[in-house]
């Protein structure tokens, strides 16, 4: 027990008062939760690359890495690409959100050509590739180089950077994108002629009735609008003095 009257003369070190102390515990909980739910939106956004896909091309045909279609849409695209097995083409979609820093659409279609490309000769069907970045709204194609005479590269980057992206610019229409795309691609490797671009409605701006400054410059309304004045302060001025004598 302590003498009140003889202190000590250094009173006992206290580094946590008793309330932080009991309260410490739950605060250390907390802090934990709260670095838990800033670490999970890092982990999801993990970027992609050619090594995020299998070795060997996966039985569905289209690969919606960034979610973006519903299932309906899937089903109805992978049908449109299956069309193509009969031309000896394996076609296939790809849907990413987040790239590799450096990493290109065209190079990670490159990269998976290399990856997926069948070792059967000749006769192994040609890879076909559709790419789409949801983040940047970016567009590819690729496509095996025996597709070159049918699907020449002009044609493939004409279908990339039009008719795909097009409809992505009017509204993230991604199933219209890959349906307008397959459809473009499809014409021609069955020996049609190319449909071509598609048209870009151009927006004409409305003519202005409001006038530009060398106009308001030109014209003598700042005189009348003196003369007005002068004339709305005389008159009545006249008119006074004429009636007040």
């Amino acid at each position: 027990m302590l003498d009140p009257l003889n202190p000590p003369a250094h009173p006992p070190n206290r580094l946590i008062c008793p309330g932080v102390a009991r309260r410490l515990p739950r605060l250390l909980i907390g802090w934990a939760v709260v670095l838990m739910v800033l670490l999970i939106p890092v982990t999801a956004a993990q970027a992609f690359s050619v090594e995020s896909l299998p070795d060997q091309p996966p039985a569905a045909h289209v690969l919606d890495q960034a979610e973006v279609l519903s299932r309906a849409s899937r089903t109805e695209i992978d049908n449109q690409l299956e069309i193509l097995t009969a031309d000896r083409v394996d076609a296939r979609l790809i849907t990413v959100n987040h790239l590799d820093y450096g990493l290109s659409l065209d190079q990670l279609g490159e990269q998976l050509l290399g990856r997926w490309s069948p070792a059967g000769g000749s006769d192994s069907p040609s890879l076909l590739l559709l790419l789409i970045d949801s983040q940047t709204k970016a567009t590819a194609i690729v496509a095996s180089p025996k597709l070159e005479r049918q699907l020449p590269l002009d044609l493939l980057r004409s279908t990339a950077r039009t008719t795909m992206a097009a409809p992505l610019r009017a509204g993230d229409r991604y199933r219209q994108a890959s349906l307008d795309a397959l459809s473009r691609l499809t014409s021609v490797l069955r020996g049609s002629d190319d449909p071509g671009e598609p048209l870009i409605d151009t927006v004409t701006a409305p003519v202005s009735t409001v006038p530009t400054m060398e106009e308001t410059r030109d014209s003598n309304a700042f005189t009348w609008v003196v003369v007005l004045l002068v004339v709305g302060t005389v008159v009545p001025m006249l008119t006074w003095w004429v009636f007040s004598r």
